[in-house]
């Protein structure tokens, strides 16, 4: 018997962001218990204010209802029995390939898979998908001896030939069969970042174009943490989400992205889909990791929020609260961009970011320039829905030579693609 969605919903600490309004989403789920992870991102979606449809397979309809996703998308879900009792208008799978923009076949199993890799369509989903010219995102989900078989990899890398589709690959971890290993459907964390990262893309591109592809980009994010002694530090506000929004950007459009990054938990979104990411705590770890990866970087877009102090004479223990030095002694920490500006070859670009209160504009405009940036992104701090630990950002991208481009509120993600649809203007 199917369960509810709402069985097993949980808190989804899904982000709304009004990016989505009024977007078309067309959400294809099949025959897997992963499908139950749908519906918190169905949910997440409708709330957004994403017109979403919904099309159930005959197996999927074994693991969650029609009705919950009826509900969850505000319209009726559909089945192969619309399909071949439609008696009305155009034909359905017609309609739906033509009204959406962009589609998710969660999760995708070895059925569906192997239908999508020869052009079958023996039913509602499968002939949607050749009725449609949108991109699609694959999220598969198996047992691990069944995604590991030469036939679905075969498949696998047979459907990832056609630009239409992009994959949000599948990971490893405790399988529903017990199994450990690889065949774990996608996050729907990271489905909804690949699915604004496409919608994004086919604006510009109609299928989705990975138009970084072969650049090797270096993203910093996060803050840095200059210790007083064993357990007290100064640091800064900075959650990196900015960083990780950058990273995922650019794996999304076809880089090849290192992320280097302070103490922060928003790692994990990057991590999960296959980004190198580097921790470090201090302004001289990050400073080394900078300077060994930049070399073989094309761009290096430096968001981090680096220290500008650091305590001159720090404590190896805790201190007592008594000892603690007052006035505690600082020392400057050498300017991290300074020295990768000087490395910096013909073919390579670095771009800052000034976060500011007040007048965003001239104190980035003089960084800019002392520092022989070839682009800054100044954004406020000071403004709701904007800089630190938000989850919209918004600024201006101002370029060495030409005009400063506004980049109006948006989610970090969203962001983070108009940063890199500027970068090759300069």
């Amino acid at each position: 018997m199917a369960l509810p969605c709402s069985h097993f919903q949980t808190e989804s600490d899904l982000k709304i962001l009004s990016d989505w309004k009024d977007r078309r989403v067309l959400l294809a789920i099949s025959g897997g218990i992963a499908a139950y992870k749908v519906c918190q991102l169905t949910s997440t979606l409708g709330k957004a204010g994403a017109d979403v449809r919904a099309i159930l397979t005959d197996a999927a309809q074994q693991f969650v209802t029609p009705l919950s996703f009826s509900t969850l998308c505000r319209q009726p879900a559909l089945t192969d029995a619309d399909f071949w009792n439609a008696t009305q208008g155009r034909p359905l799978h017609i309609e739906l390939g033509e009204w959406a923009e962009v589609m998710l076949i969660a999760p995708l199993t070895a059925n569906t898979l192997a239908k999508l890799a020869h052009g079958a369509a023996d039913n509602l989903l499968t002939n949607t998908v050749l009725a449609s010219t949108c991109p699609v995102l694959l999220a598969p989900a198996m047992n691990t001896d069944m995604w590991e078989q030469q036939a679905v990899q075969k498949n696998w890398n047979q459907v990832q030939t056609d630009p239409r589709f992009h994959s949000a690959a599948p990971g490893t971890g405790l399988l529903a069969c017990d199994r450990q290993g690889t065949g774990r459907m996608a996050e729907p964390a990271q489905l909804l970042a690949q699915l604004e990262s496409l919608l994004h893309q086919s604006d510009i591109h109609h299928l989705g174009e990975r138009d970084l592809t072969g650049k090797r980009i270096l993203i910093s994010g996060g803050g840095t943490q200059e210790f007083i002694d064993a357990v007290r530090f100064i640091g800064n506000p900075s959650t990196g989400r900015m960083g990780v929004a950058l990273a995922l950007a650019a794996h999304h459009r076809g880089a090849q992205v290192t992320l280097i990054h302070g103490p922060m938990h928003s790692a994990d979104l990057a991590i999960a889909q296959g980004i190198p990411c580097h921790p470090v705590t201090t302004a001289a770890e990050m400073q080394q990791a900078l300077e060994t990866a930049w070399p073989q970087q094309d761009w290096l877009l430096m968001a981090a929020a680096v220290a500008d102090l650091k305590p001159t004479h720090p404590a190896s223990t805790k201190l007592p609260k008594a000892e603690l030095p007052n006035p505690l002694p600082l020392s400057p920490v050498p300017d991290l961009i300074t020295a990768l500006v000087q490395q910096k070859q013909p073919h390579q670009k670095i771009i800052g970011f000034a976060a500011q209160t007040g007048d965003i504009v001239t104190p980035a405009q003089d960084k800019l320039q002392r520092k022989g940036l070839d682009a800054i992104i100044a954004n406020p701090v000071d403004q709701a829905g904007a800089g630190f630990g938000s989850d919209r950002n918004q600024g201006q991208f101002i370029p060495a030579q030409g005009q400063p481009t506004s980049l109006p509120s948006s989610s970090k993600l969203t962001m983070a693609h108009r940063i890199y649809d500027a970068i090759p203007l300069l």
